[in-house]
């Protein structure tokens, strides 16, 4: 697969052929389904907690005798059916965390840049660098080309300036090639990959 390599702005900087196994699939949404519910399962905190019936700090002592009130039998006010009691069945603190092999993972990730080619929503640039910090600018030249709801991925180390410029704009993200995931591939419209980004991926998956 052979795409155009353009600038910031826009202009042409030379094409890059991309590998097919890796940009050329056909995507499957079961596997990207698979990933990204491991994602949010494992980035879930976990720490919700009710108080069970032997955790509330309340009288043991039986309500009132077993026979001749005409009413159900109860041994202690921590019960969930009273008003203060314990909550039945509750949350706990626990890991949502589950299990994915990490082949299906790295697949996740190829069928996910597969799916932003496929669709034509995947752009080469030269580099992403700007000389000074200047958000109106890089907002500007994002709305040139019509980036408004985008991820762009840098190689190892994003640019200083870049990131500080693009951080406050609404729904970009700038992120360095080890933290590409599928996640934040698909819940943006765009995805931007630099030259160094895309020789990052390769060497990866090769």
């Amino acid at each position: 697969m052979k795409l155009s390599i353009t600038t910031l702005e826009g202009s042409d900087a030379g094409s890059v052929t991309l590998s097919d196994e890796i940009f050329g699939l056909e995507p499957r949404t079961d596997i990207l389904q698979r990933v990204v519910r491991w994602q949010l399962a494992k980035r879930q905190a976990g720490t919700h907690k009710t108080l069970g019936r032997s955790e509330i700090n309340r009288t043991k002592k039986k309500l009132y005798k077993q026979k001749g009130t005409g009413g159900a039998r109860h041994g202690a006010a921590s019960a969930p059916q009273f008003r203060g009691g314990g909550r039945a069945f509750g949350p706990v603190v626990r890991s949502h965390a589950h299990d994915l092999p990490k082949k299906v993972r790295a697949l996740g990730l190829k069928h996910a840049l597969s799916s932003k080619a496929k669709t034509q929503q995947l752009i080469i640039v030269d580099k992403a660098a700007v000389e000074q910090v200047k958000t109106k600018a890089l907002k500007e030249a994002f709305s040139k080309r019509g980036l408004a709801n985008v991820l762009i991925i840098d190689g190892a180390e994003v640019d200083q300036n870049f990131a500080l410029a693009a951080r406050n704009i609404p729904n970009v993200d700038v992120l360095p090639v080890q933290g590409i995931n599928v996640y934040d591939i698909l819940r943006r419209d765009s995805l931007v990959l630099t030259r160094a980004a895309v020789d990052a991926l390769e060497a990866r998956f090769k």
